[in-house]
């Protein structure tokens, strides 16, 4: 059975510096995320809280995640384009499947603590991966690190979709965290993939996304 989480409808949108915090927050609903990519529960200084809004310009992401160990970060961190390879650090991870019917066509979010971002189009087939590098979705994102809590936020216009969603719409999709490194780093999943090896594109383990008002 597939997991499913709402997102809630905010009426008026709001900039990127308020998608960390701010009342409209409040309407959304926490997904806790607390187990690795295998099912296997995370400690609990790993697990992360995602919220997501939509309003009639973009669609918000809210990541809340604990820290409890030194962060895997770029010392000199770049804003202004997409950071091929985030993945290798510290970073929270959203895929995005607009179309239920065409599910291994998604789109893909990271934003890092120290605010990188990267998207990426993607075409999970069952023997090969094509990604579109030049993919540019106007994505904006913001960060703040405090001492036990990293909070992350991603405004993603719908242009980057191709179509905006309708209350009672669902899309499908996931949501991830990489943490530590080395032996002991963590691979964070909503709807565990449950592969072999760590591997978050799986997208016969999205869940669902809700659209409600």
């Amino acid at each position: 059975m597939k997991k499913v989480a709402s997102v809630n409808f905010v009426e008026s949108d709001f900039s990127v510096s308020e998608a960390l915090e701010g009342k409209s927050w409040d309407l959304a609903e926490g997904i806790k995320v607390e187990t690795y990519w295998s099912g296997e529960k995370a400690p609990s200084h790993r697990h992360f809280e995602v919220r997501l809004l939509w309003g009639e310009e973009a669609f918000y992401v809210r990541f809340e995640a604990n820290q409890g160990e030194p962060l895997i970060i770029s010392e000199r961190p770049n804003l202004s384009s997409k950071t091929i390879k985030l993945w290798e650090r510290d970073v929270c991870e959203i895929f995005l499947a607009p179309d239920k019917e065409n599910f291994r066509r998604y789109f893909e979010f990271e934003v890092s603590p120290n605010g990188e971002w990267l998207d990426l189009e993607i075409y999970q087939g069952k023997n090969e991966r094509i990604t579109n590098w030049d993919y540019k979705s106007a994505m904006e994102s913001v960060a703040k690190i405090t001492d036990s809590k990293i909070l992350m936020g991603i405004k993603i216009p719908w242009q980057a979709f191709g179509k905006k969603p309708k209350a009672g719409d669902d899309w499908l999709g996931n949501l991830f965290r990489c943490v530590g490194e080395g032996k002991t780093r963590g691979f964070l999943a909503w709807s565990p993939t449950k592969t072999p090896e760590p591997n978050f594109h799986v997208p016969e383990k999205f869940g669902l996304f809700r659209f409600v008002v």
